[in-house]
């Protein structure tokens, strides 16, 4: 089984990659691979409405997002971590998860992310955590996606990677965001052994408030 670990920050190995790096240490002991995709420092376009990724099956702007598209069909898990600018997402995951999941439900109807578990990590110096935290969030559910929790919003405070093991609780919950996801990957592998079929997908129906 494979975790997919996102990092969105500008810095490789910045607060945010500590961050995942508690995750990813903690799956391995858990007997989980996983993985950290770095978005990179390279500007990250936003969606361009084009409407292309549903004849493409993948985004117009063949770039990261693309990339990491192709490594995610492998992925049994994910886990999207960012650094929080102006209590919101960095604008570099903002555009890459905009494409990504926009991309993906047009281009695939949710195959690889539906059914899926998810996890958001945040990192801020002091605070906005909570409302960027949030954002993560709505991109896994509007995929059918399970989110994984932990005791506490997934948050590390951090103004810079040493500050990262001062945070006992920040990291605390980044290891049982590791421990709740093996768990339920786990769960899925044991179902698919027992024969547990997955649930029927239903055709998607779009509505406006106009008609």
């Amino acid at each position: 089984m494979l975790v997919e670990l996102v990092n969105g920050s500008p810095h490789k190995n910045g607060s945010t990659a500590l961050a995942l790096r508690e995750i990813a240490t903690t799956l391995q002991k858990e007997g989980i691979e996983s993985h950290i995709f770095w978005v990179g420092a390279k500007p990250v376009s936003g969606c361009l409405g084009c409407g292309k990724c549903a004849e493409l099956g993948r985004c117009v702007i063949d770039d990261t997002v693309n990339e990491f598209r192709e490594l995610a069909q492998k992925a049994d898990g994910f886990v999207f971590g960012s650094p929080v600018h102006y209590a919101a997402l960095a604008g570099n995951v903002k555009s890459f998860m905009d494409r990504l999941f926009f991309s993906e439900m047009q281009g695939n109807r949710n195959r690889t992310f539906r059914l899926k578990p998810a996890a958001g990590v945040v990192v801020a110096r002091r605070g906005g955590s909570v409302s960027a935290f949030s954002q993560l969030n709505k991109y896994f559910t509007i995929q059918e996606m399970f989110v994984v929790s932990s005791r506490y919003w997934n948050n590390v405070f951090a103004l810079t990677p040493d500050d990262v093991p001062e945070d006992k609780e920040g990291l605390c919950n980044m290891r049982i965001i590791a421990r709740n996801m093996a768990y339920f990957l786990r769960c899925q592998e044991a179902g698919r052994a027992a024969g547990v079929s997955l649930p029927n997908e239903e055709s998607p129906v779009f509505t406006n408030f106009t008609r």
